[in-house]
């Protein structure tokens, strides 16, 4: 590399002031007017940034000639990256060039920086050969006589054949020998880069440090690790979900050993360290017309060294709400992971709660267990068997319901976040089965699905258009037959906001003028997101709903504005909507909560 000085060819950047230089100027300067280079190389030196520095943060002048002489290196990898290998790069400090002055002779002020840069041209491939490849290996588009002769893509290309040798089963694949010329006089590079794939590796024995309080042979078959089979580095991040998922350690690393065993296995270590057992949670929210809710929640992450977790959950709602009183309700769920495999979880619950509308008070308890599979990453499905019973008191007089249930739900989970999202989609599907054991108590099925979808669009996904479309059916049971939490309403923060919660339901045939929940269900919601600063975001939406029983039902609507403050755990969410269609309701709703509304 040359280091010289330039004439006043080049693009200058001048910051005058500034707590990194007393009383200079940093001038940056890059020949030929490249912004785009500008800004790389811009980014890639350490000068710039600490000139962005104030107050305590601001670098002394030892820092700042340590950080000048530093640049050299950064601007000439940044430029490397972008294709061009002859470039001549000077960095004077105070007038001298920066690589010149001995590290014990670092002035004690700085009041002037000056770097510029001649790129040269920029070099293109005219050889970009890599072998042997495995079978179906894409090396990058721009590895390739012709293009842009970038580092970056070689590195890139060398990773790509690697990672095609590992997912064949070569653990240990490996670059071999790589020649790398470049050619001054017609600016070009010629790559050669052969690898060794060395043998198929199968996974050998695993090793587990750092356990406390889990017992071994439980972490063992929560991993699930792959002894004996091929290698493959998918199995291990399998294994690291499993484990994540498990909830249990605060942190953990799988290190392969450096060497083959003599059968060409390849044993691991397991280093884990385990979180706290237990944790606090709670949660308020606020809607106008249903009042306050409250909700809290204890867990214990490992009840019996096993990594069994408990979680007890307390909610009370409609707390100074103008709709029926005050609802209550306690749960309690064991969930115990790699039950019968280790992507199937074990779980029991039981809840007893009390729900009181304007047209009924309903006193209830469930108790039940089941099974959750983790088909892949973002499909998981649970099934189960309950018994439900309940008491229900309106104008009718006292229902009691009892019945045996299957609940079963499948859920798919493409988003990209699950509290914020700018992409992909959600979808759960649920169907329960319950057969009635006692007279007031019919036979059927419930039906219910939400799907969700997301497109962002503009810098870092500013604006997002969000859809939800919702569905429920009961059938086989009559409408007053079937459990009433198994019908439908609509209304309030999660079907239709504007419209007070469970506003619209059915009425029932016997005396023409008792309300109850409908047999059938559609939801549609719309949502336009759009930041304002990195922070806060304006949202404007429109809900739709539609209740009813044997095709016959109304329709309701809302529509509103609202505005997110974006937190470490999701946005808090401030909307206010009013009734577009319908007559459930009047007046402005507002809505408190944590997260976007879908």
């Amino acid at each position: 590399m040359r280091v010289t000085k330039l004439g006043l060819a080049g693009v200058v950047l001048s910051v005058i002031g500034g707590a990194a230089l007393a009383q200079g100027n940093l001038q940056f300067q890059v020949a030929g007017g490249d912004e785009d280079l500008t800004e790389a190389l811009k980014g890639a030196s350490l000068v710039v940034s600490a000139e962005d520095k104030t107050g305590d943060d601001a670098p002394d002048a030892q820092d700042l000639f340590g950080s000048a002489r530093a640049d050299y290196a950064r601007i000439l990898a940044a430029l490397y990256d972008e294709g061009y290998y002859s470039p001549t790069i000077s960095i004077l400090v105070n007038g001298k060039e920066a690589a010149s002055i001995a590290p014990l002779d670092a002035p004690s002020t700085i009041s002037s920086i000056q770097i510029t840069v001649d790129p040269g041209p920029k070099f293109t491939f005219s050889q970009a050969d890599i072998a042997p490849l495995a079978p179906k290996t894409e090396l990058p588009d721009g590895f390739k006589a012709g293009q842009t002769a970038r580092t970056s893509v070689i590195r890139s290309a060398a990773q790509t054949a690697v990672t095609g040798w590992e997912a064949q089963g070569h653990a240990k694949a490996d670059v071999a020998s790589q020649k790398i010329t470049a050619d001054h006089r017609s600016d070009t590079l010629a790559t050669d880069i052969r690898l060794d794939p060395g043998p198929k590796v199968s996974f050998g024995n695993l090793t587990i440090t750092g356990y406390k309080r889990m017992r071994e042979e439980r972490i063992r078959a929560i991993a699930g690790f792959p002894k004996g089979q091929v290698f493959d580095p998918d199995e291990l991040e399998l294994v690291r979900t499993r484990l994540r998922r498990a909830s249990v350690f605060s942190s953990m690393t799988l290190t392969e050993a450096d060497a083959l065993n003599p059968d060409d296995s390849l044993d691991y270590t397991l280093g884990v360290v385990e979180d706290k057992r237990r944790r606090l949670g709670a949660g308020v929210e606020y809607q106008t017309v249903d009042g306050l809710t409250l909700s809290g929640y204890w867990l214990h992450r490992n009840l019996f060294g096993g990594a069994e977790r408990l979680r007890v959950d307390a909610d009370v709602s409609g707390i100074g709400g103008s709709d029926g009183g005050a609802d209550y309700s306690l749960g309690v769920r064991i969930d115990r992971p790699a039950t019968f495999s280790p992507d199937t979880s074990a779980y029991a619950e039981t809840s007893v709660s009390r729900e009181s509308t304007d047209d009924y008070d309903e006193n209830a308890f469930e108790i039940g267990a089941g099974l959750t599979r983790y088909f892949n990453e973002d499909i998981t499905g649970e099934l189960g068997l309950a018994y439900n019973w309940s008491q229900v008191t309106d104008d009718v007089g006292d229902t009691y319901f009892s019945q045996i249930s299957a609940p079963g739900t499948l859920t798919i989970d493409k988003r990209d976040s699950s509290t914020d999202a700018t992409k992909g989609y959600y979808a759960k599907i649920g169907l329960t089965p319950f057969v009635g054991l006692n007279s007031s108590t019919g036979t059927g099925l419930q039906s219910t699905g939400d799907l969700r979808g997301y497109f962002g669009f503009g810098a870092d996904d500013r604006f997002v258009l969000a859809g939800r479309a919702q569905y429920g059916i009961v059938v086989g049971s009559s409408l007053e037959e079937t459990p009433r939490d198994y019908l439908f309403y609509s209304g309030g923060g999660g079907t239709v906001r504007g419209q007070p919660y469970q506003s619209l339901g059915v009425t029932k045939l016997e005396d023409g003028t008792l309300k109850t929940g409908g047999t059938e269900f559609a939801g549609l919601s719309g949502e336009f997101r759009m930041g304002i600063t990195e922070s806060i975001g304006a949202v404007a939406f429109y809900d739709m709903g539609w209740v009813g029983d044997d095709g016959t039902g109304d329709w309701q609507s809302g529509a509103g504005l609202g505005l997110r403050y974006k937190t470490g755990i999701g946005p808090i969410r401030l909307d206010v909507a009013a009734p577009v269609d319908g007559d459930t309701g009047e007046g402005v709703q507002l809505y408190v909560g944590l997260g976007q509304a879908f």
